[in-house]
């Protein structure tokens, strides 16, 4: 019983993304500022998509559920109470639950890349024009997200920075 390919391939890809954007958000300097929570939260995305499509990849156990089953139903609790303490303004909750998810995906993609047998190794390998192609696609996707999380952060800061200017001249003018 053998997922679909393209399921596979989606689920890698998201994960791959997700590993890149979870770093990022980590190794950020400035945690909760507008580029913290595009991130976060496209990352957030991310991760459910990757945890639920993975009880539909059952081909490490012929058709059955593995630990890695329990590993996304785990990834799903955390990430919710992950949005939950940040949401309450937990900073330790938010960080601890965010983090696990984090180390259990870089886990869940050493298992998949260091095995051979498993499809990532293998297409590397049969397919090296198509690996590359795919990397060069996560990137730029990486890129996309990270730069237009950066962009929009600036665009509303100056947005804010203008209406704030003009709400004094507004009121100057009432006044008059």
């Amino acid at each position: 019983m053998t997922a679909p390919l393209a399921l596979v391939a989606a689920h890698a890809a998201t994960a791959v993304l997700a590993l890149g954007l979870g770093g990022y958000a980590l190794l950020r300097r400035r945690k909760g500022d507008t580029v913290h929570r595009l991130v976060g939260w496209a990352w957030v995305l991310g991760m459910t998509f990757v945890a639920t499509s993975s009880f539909a990849i059952r081909d490490l156990r012929d058709g059955r559920f593995s630990v890695l089953h329990v590993l996304s139903v785990v990834t799903l609790v955390s990430l919710v109470l992950g949005v939950r303490a940040a949401r309450r303004h937990q900073v330790q909750a938010h960080r601890g639950n965010m983090l696990g998810s984090y180390l259990g995906l870089t886990g869940a993609f050493v298992g998949a890349v260091v095995v051979p047998d498993r499809l990532v190794p293998t297409f590397v390998v049969t397919q090296p024009l198509g690996a590359a192609a795919a990397a060069l696609t996560l990137v730029a996707s990486w890129v996309v997200l990270v730069g237009g999380a950066h962009w929009y952060a600036r665009r509303s800061r100056l947005v804010r920075r203008q209406h704030r200017a003009a709400v004094p001249a507004r009121l100057s003018s009432a006044q008059a």
